[in-house]
């Protein structure tokens, strides 16, 4: 058995794991944000068509939102997935469509303006119907046997439907912990006891660093907002629709009970998708901790305030920029698309705004550049003071922190390799070190590295690495915005610097126009 690794290697995103027994099969295919987002478009480095089935631990974009541009090149057999998965999954693609389709519109406006050529989404929604019909539904912890692997689908507790994955074959047992929550969640409940394993496929998004204890998360999420409250102005709360809002929405439930007040303030959801995904969540309650479900037994959803609406339109949406008070939870969570623009383009500059991130901010997103302190930011191709004030609360998230994985991987017993992804270098490097003082061998691979499971060696990979020029452009975007905001020296060696920069990027822009 070999596995490749085609994403989610030395950064969050992107996941998909080509694994090759007698078959070949995917485990994800995620779409990459933040700075390598531009990779979604470059074909896959295999057949799609020889993919005999894509084994899927959860919904989110960056696992599984490349799937139907697979079936779009030709994929056409079995995606292997829980329920709650593959609703989400119908509910996430359809709206990604409908962004994608209007960027695209947008994009090519401007090059029909300057003769550029013109480009097509990623996917349609033909190919969104086209990868729903291959479904098949399968249930926590029973065995799909797919004659040369066998699996089993263990809830992974990071969102309703998530898994971590057990797979067999020949003599070799490989653990996929996909995105695992943490121990105790207030949402799903824990995280799966896995013993066994020669292989463990760990996640390590926040590797390097711990969350808040639940109390004190709590209590910092009632000073922003009772400060907010006081300020007068509105809270904006960039948010992953699926799991973070709900959870958002729910806390601010528990402090309403506390503060009376609370249920006079406005509390908007902005997004087109955010209904039906809380309606999946109350359909599946049943999966949820026992804290939710007491909720629902007393007839009371924790996701449904009598002062919260639910927007779907633009015009609703277009309707909130006047108000001068209330909470706005909008996606995309990272702030790379959809709706929490608008909000941040119209409040980012107000003094009285609040801006709280509520889940980890990947490398190169809007997102990661407030969260580092740039004091102004591009939003929708507008230049925008950042006057607002920015929290951070990684409580709320849904994934593990290092202790919470630690502790996860101190469950199997005998001598596996952790093979570690799905976190950008400090946060997997530091996670691999503590694993190693624990006695533990580890690896950390790279784009398109191959790993031999059974003869226990990695082979070069036959791909080219990736070069990673989006990132760079960020980086002088980053540079270029720091330098505006400050005094610069009036010299001849300043100006004959930046000179010399104008000419390069000129040259850049002259190979790009002829390419």
């Amino acid at each position: 058995m070999r596995i490749t690794f085609l994403g989610a290697a030395g950064e969050v995103t992107g996941s998909c794991f080509l694994l090759e027994n007698n078959k070949k099969y995917l485990v994800d295919c995620g779409i990459f944000q933040g700075k390598s987002e531009n990779e979604n478009a470059i074909p896959f480095p295999f057949d799609p068509k020889e993919i005999s089935g894509v084994i899927l631990t959860h919904a989110h974009l960056d696992h599984s939102g490349r799937i139907p541009k697979l079936v779009k090149e030709g994929f056409k057999s079995k995606i292997y997935a829980t329920y709650p998965t593959i609703e989400l999954c119908e509910i996430l693609w359809l709206d990604t469509v409908k962004l994608m389709k209007e960027e695209v519109e947008r994009i090519n406006r401007k090059n029909l303006r300057s003769g550029k050529p013109l480009i097509e989404p990623l996917y349609t929604e033909r190919e969104v119907e086209m990868a729903m019909k291959l479904f098949e539904p399968v249930p926590y912890d029973e065995m799909l046997d797919l004659n040369d692997i066998k699996v089993r689908f263990r809830d992974s507790a990071h969102i309703l439907g998530a898994s971590s994955l057990e797979v067999w074959g020949d003599n070799t047992k490989i653990v996929f912990s996909g995105d695992i929550g943490p121990q105790n969640n207030v949402m799903e409940g824990n995280p799966p006891i896995i013993e066994g394993a020669d292989y463990v496929v760990i996640e390590s998004t926040y590797g390097d660093r711990l969350h808040k204890s639940l109390e004190d998360t709590r209590k910092e999420f009632e000073s922003v907002v009772l400060d907010a409250l006081n300020s007068g102005g509105k809270v904006l709360i960039p948010s992953f629709v699926v799991d973070r809002a709900q959870r958002v929405i729910y806390e601010i439930m528990l402090l309403s009970y506390k503060y009376p007040i609370l249920t006079k303030i406005p509390i908007f959801f902005d997004s087109p998708m955010g209904k039906k995904v809380t309606e999946v969540y109350e359909r599946h309650s049943n999966l949820l901790s026992g804290e939710i479900q007491k909720y629902f037994l007393e007839g009371i959803s924790p996701f449904q305030l009598k002062n919260l609406k639910f927007l779907s339109t633009t015009e609703e949406s277009k309707t909130i920029n006047d108000l001068d008070i209330g909470f706005v939870i909008a996606g995309s969570g990272m702030c790379t698309g959809g709706r929490i623009l608008h909000h941040l383009k119209h409040n980012l500059w107000k003094e009285n705004t609040h801006l709280i991130f509520v889940g980890y901010q990947a490398e190169g997103t809007l997102g990661r550049r407030i969260v580092d302190g740039e004091k102004r930011v591009h939003v929708m191709g507008e230049e925008i003071t950042v006057r607002a004030k920015i929290h951070t609360i990684n409580g709320f998230s849904a994934h593990a922190d290092q202790r919470d994985l630690l502790t996860w991987t101190d469950n199997f017993q005998g001598d596996p390799t952790f093979i570690i992804v799905h976190g950008e270098p400090k946060a997997s490097q530091t996670l691999g070190q503590l694993l190693q003082l624990r006695g533990r061998k580890t690896i950390i691979p790279t784009y398109a590295q191959t790993l031999d499971l059974e003869k226990k060696e990695i082979i070069t990979p036959k791909v080219t690495p990736k070069i990673d020029v989006y990132s760079l452009i960020s980086d002088l975007e980053s540079y270029i915005t720091k330098i505006k905001s400050q005094p610069i020296s009036q010299d001849i060696d300043t100006y004959s610097l930046l000179n010399s920069a104008l000419i390069l990027l000129k040259e850049i822009d002259k190979r790009s126009t002829n390419a």
